[in-house]
């Protein structure tokens, strides 16, 4: 009886063994929207839903744009991520903020919770302004099914801007990033007085033939520009290099020249 019992536990066991999940490293890759922003001091929650931010996961990469529509602060970040189980750890080689940057590598270790719209991510401890917090985002998935070649993130390593006879060489550090349907930049640059000033602009964007883009800003540092639409001349180098022009209606052009971010 005795012998019995213990075989009918250990088929028991054997079988919630096997029925039991397994947590698995979450799967990142796609475009999202920040819905909200929760700092906890210890204390009390104060949450925050004005800020637009858009974030992107490659494979390898990840990239996220923000604007305060009050106030027209933006800021960004640009690096590598792995995933591990219930955790991603963003290595961030450049962002930037109002009027700084930091170019100087930083890790951030998120706790990741996939949920059926998007995912919640918790930074149990942060500091700002001297403080300690407790920071959690929630994001809601809107990648569409679309592939281009442009798809990855990438650095700026040339641009300029041709006004008639005028050249004029752009002085700055720029990422842009395109996946799932959606594309970013941020750019961090001196003004006329030489003070520091970082800009975004996010939205979607269609190929139109092998060698345009519609680009769609939904929002952006500059107001001049958020919802509007632009058709964009692109050029292909192999598959890490692409360069693009945009002709605006006074007939000067921009044209910038990108290098694929690569492990």
């Amino acid at each position: 009886m005795m012998k019995n019992l213990i075989s009918t536990c250990l088929v028991f066991v054997a079988i919630s063994c096997n029925t039991t999940s397994v947590k698995k490293a979450p799967k990142m890759p796609g475009a999202y929207f920040m819905n909200s922003q929760t700092l906890n001091d210890g204390v009390k929650d104060t949450k925050y839903t004005d800020l637009k931010q858009l974030k992107i996961y490659t494979d390898s990469f990840v990239m996220y744009t923000q604007v305060n529509p009050t106030d027209s602060i933006s800021a960004f970040g640009v690096g590598s991520y792995t995933a591990d189980t219930g955790t991603v750890t963003e290595n961030i080689i450049f962002s930037g903020r109002d009027t700084s940057f930091n170019d100087s590598p930083q890790s951030f270790k998120l706790n990741i919770t996939i949920t059926p719209d998007g995912y919640e991510q918790v930074i149990p401890e942060i500091i700002s302004d001297s403080k300690k917090y407790k920071l959690t985002e929630v994001y809601q998935k809107v990648s569409t099914t679309a592939k281009s070649p442009l798809d990855g993130i990438w650095k700026e390593i040339n641009s300029y801007t041709v006004n008639g006879k005028d050249t004029v060489k752009n002085i700055r550090t720029q990422y842009k990033a395109f996946y799932a349907g959606y594309f970013m930049f941020g750019r961090s640059f001196k003004d006329s007085v030489s003070k520091n000033n970082i800009g975004i602009g996010f939205g979607t964007f269609v190929m139109n033939g092998d060698n345009k883009i519609k680009e769609t800003d939904l929002n952006s540092t500059y107001a001049i520009i958020a919802g509007q639409s632009f058709d964009v001349d692109i050029e292909m180098n192999g598959k890490d290099n692409y360069n693009q022009t945009i002709s605006y209606p006074d007939g000067s052009k921009s044209i910038e020249f990108y290098e694929r971010l690569k492990k």
